[in-house]
Order: structure tokens, then C-alpha cells, then sequence
């Protein structure tokens, strides 16, 4: 009678090993279909060297964004505008200041100044918000501000 119990838990576990198998064997097949390689092995080795192709690539996209950042920086990424009027004696605010400042707020500003004889446009150099040669004017300080 034991040698009937210990038997059919044999077959049973035979049968449960033959069926894990079968479904290994079927998933091995498959993967295998789906690629050019012959073995798991070869699957395996082309995956490792995707992953180290995509990481080299990886790092060096990473390089190239720092370095556009990096160069980002010094490009026009604020801008102000300010209508005002310069004298009393002309209607509307006709004249105007532009502000062109990079991240680090130096650029410059362009002071436009409409007259009856015609218009004029002066520019004045500004490094980290502030006047480089010449003092701005207070609508200049205000595009500047208006800017950030």
C-alpha cells in the first residue's frame, strides 16, 4: 500500500516537472522565434550589449544638454518693454525702452525716443542689471525690472 502512495506521488510530481517543461520549452521557443540569435545565450549577449551601447549614448547626451545649458545661459531669455513720455508738450506715450538680458541679467537696453523731428534709438550696454559706461535712466531700470 506505501509503495502505491509513494508511486503516485512520483507520477504526480512527474507530471507537474513534464508540464513545467513543456511550458519552458514553449517560452524558450518563442523568444528564440522572435529574434535572429540560435540560443539564449546569444539573446542574452546582445541584450548586455544594447545596454552598454544605450548607456554610452545616454552619457553622451547627457554631455551635449549640460553643455547646451551651459550655453543657454548667455542668450537673450528676458525682455521688457516700457512706453513712457520723454516731454510734456507731446500727447501719448510714443517712445518706448526695450530690455534684452540674458539669464544673468546683462544685455542691453535700447532707449527709443520719438520726436517731431523723427525718431531715435540709443543703446546702452548693462552687465548683472546694471549700467555698463552710462547710468540708466529710471524707464530703463523699469524695462529692466519689467524683464525679470
Amino acid at each position: 500500500m506505501t509503495i502505491y502512495i509513494i508511486l503516485s506521488a512520483f507520477l504526480f510530481w512527474l507530471i507537474i516537472l513534464t508540464w513545467s517543461f513543456y511550458k519552458l520549452k514553449h517560452h524558450y521557443t518563442i523568444l528564440l522565434s522572435n529574434t535572429k540569435n540560435k540560443s539564449l545565450d546569444d539573446v542574452l549577449d546582445n541584450l548586455l550589449k544594447k545596454d552598454g551601447e544605450l548607456g554610452t549614448s545616454l552619457d553622451n547626451i547627457k554631455a551635449e544638454l549640460t553643455k547646451q545649458i551651459q550655453q543657454s545661459q548667455s542668450h537673450i531669455q528676458k525682455i521688457g518693454l516700457v512706453r513712457f513720455n520723454p516731454f510734456e508738450r507731446t500727447a501719448g506715450e510714443q517712445s518706448f525702452v526695450i530690455s534684452l538680458l540674458n539669464q544673468k541679467d546683462s544685455g542691453l537696453v535700447i532707449n527709443f525716443i520719438y520726436t517731431k523731428e523723427g525718431l531715435r534709438a540709443y543703446t546702452k550696454k548693462v552687465i548683472q542689471g546694471k549700467g555698463d559706461k552710462y547710468d540708466l535712466s529710471e524707464e530703463e531700470k523699469l524695462a529692466i525690472k519689467e524683464s525679470n
